[in-house]
């Protein structure tokens, strides 16, 4: 026999909300069996209440006072899907306080200021929950904050904006420009009309804090990743990586270093092998790769944005929530108590690849060799193309530290006979 129905205030119906009303609309009776009890649509907080919608909303649930609807005292679950910094996060808050655990896909928020809500969540003894903020419809928040609990992850590295990957893959298998793919990405649905939060490597560097939160068991906030966009990529670094082997991705990565029990988040473009798992994620596909001492190596792949996919996430933590409220006690909360340092981004190691437009004359190739030498930087091949004004050398890293490339490069960049410094890539995945 089914418990007393719970009753769920939703924030915010546009895309994703849509889609979270008309599944809980027409699973209602599934969702009913898998929880032990109703889910109640008792109040949907918008904007503009006269809205036109895609699926048909009762009116009487509609109100423009979000605020009014957290505070009412009867909400057992609120779903939030406004995203931004405020109002939502007065609104989480809220409804903390009133008693009713919450169901968020507000990436920014979290990693801007997920301390203040997890201990509102603790200080209520509610559920503070998150899985569509990373990755869409992908389960892999609770899988490290719940399945991979007893193992210890080193590494956690994913392709978590679909835009930035349908771009990247369009530039290297048709060819097009940056700005071509982008349009097409925007006449596709796939990039807003201002594309800067996700090119520019605003979101994957969000979802880079919450990912390294979980699996380090400490505070990373968007303020501690270390971002770069895709904005400079070019044609001729497709075809680079394209002849040693890779592809280029816009990767968000997140690294424990045992030795000094630190870790590091960082989002930016690099070239991967295409042997690689994550090389063969094409269009607006995301995937997760993660590494740990004891399950060793594990890939996680699907949709990672849209209406559906994301509300299929918020719904599965809906019903983590509402079975735990049935049975009158929160689930697992945050865990924070490594509190390791996070390591600047200067510290992190990886391989370059480097192109330097150069002179064509004799003593080229030992005078850059020497410029590395000078900054602790080993060169693991170079090779030489063009003649004349064409000239080109391609250099390849073994693993250097950003800060001692970063002096190479500028040391480079000082010669005479480097005419410039054209392209300067990392290389992940080995």
């Amino acid at each position: 026999m089914s418990a007393k129905p719970l009753k769920v205030g939703l924030l915010g119906c546009g895309v994703v909300g849509t889609e979270v009303v008309r599944i809980l609309t027409e699973q209602a009776d599934h969702l009913e069996a898998r929880v032990g009890a109703r889910l109640e649509i008792a109040g949907i907080a918008v904007r503009r209440a006269g809205r036109e919608r895609d699926i048909a909303v009762d009116p009487a649930l509609v109100t423009t006072d979000a605020q009014a609807l957290v505070s009412r005292g009867d909400l057992d679950l609120v779903i939030e899907v406004i995203g931004g910094l405020e109002p939502a996060r007065g609104l989480i808050l809220t409804a903390l306080e009133h008693g009713a655990s919450v169901v968020t896909a507000n990436k920014a928020l979290l990693a801007e200021d997920g301390p203040t809500l997890f201990a509102a969540a603790e200080k209520y003894q509610r559920d503070l929950y998150f899985e569509a903020a990373v990755a869409g419809a992908i389960p892999i928040l609770r899988p490290l904050r719940e399945s991979l609990a007893g193992d210890d992850v080193t590494k956690v590295m994913g392709i978590v904006n679909g835009t930035t990957n349908y771009i990247l893959d369009k530039m290297d298998s048709t060819g097009a420009g940056f700005d071509e793919a982008l349009e097409e990405a925007q006449a596709l649905g796939y990039a807003e009309a201002d594309p800067t939060a996700d090119i520019e490597g605003f979101d994957a560097a969000a979802k880079a804090a919450l990912l390294a939160s979980l699996a380090f068991h400490t505070r990373v906030s968007i303020a501690d990743v270390h971002r770069e966009g895709i904005t400079e990529v070019t044609a001729t670094d497709i075809a680079s990586a394209r002849e040693m082997g890779c592809v280029v991705k816009s990767l968000a990565i997140c690294e424990l270093d045992e030795a000094t029990d630190s870790v590091s988040a960082r989002v930016y473009p690099a070239m991967i092998p295409v042997t690689h798992p994550l090389a063969s994620v094409r269009d607006a596909y995301n995937a997760v790769f993660v590494e740990s001492k004891a399950a060793g190596q594990l890939m996680f792949y699907g949709r990672g944005a849209g209406g559906a996919p994301t509300a299929s996430a918020v719904l599965g933590d809906l019903v983590s929530a509402a079975r735990n409220r049935l049975k009158g006690v929160p689930g697992v909360g945050e865990s924070s108590y490594t509190q390791r340092a996070v390591r600047p981004v200067g510290q992190a190691m990886t391989r370059y690849h480097v192109s330097l437009d150069v002179a064509d004359k004799a003593g080229v190739l030992a005078a850059v060799a020497q410029a590395f030498a000078e900054h602790d930087v080993s060169i693991q091949t170079v090779r030489q193309e063009g003649r004349g004004s064409d000239a080109e050398l391609v250099v390849v890293t073994h693993t250097a530290t950003d800060a001692a490339l970063s002096g190479t490069v500028e040391a480079l960049r000082d010669m005479d006979i480097v005419r410039e410094v054209s392209s300067v890539m990392r290389v992940e995945g080995e």
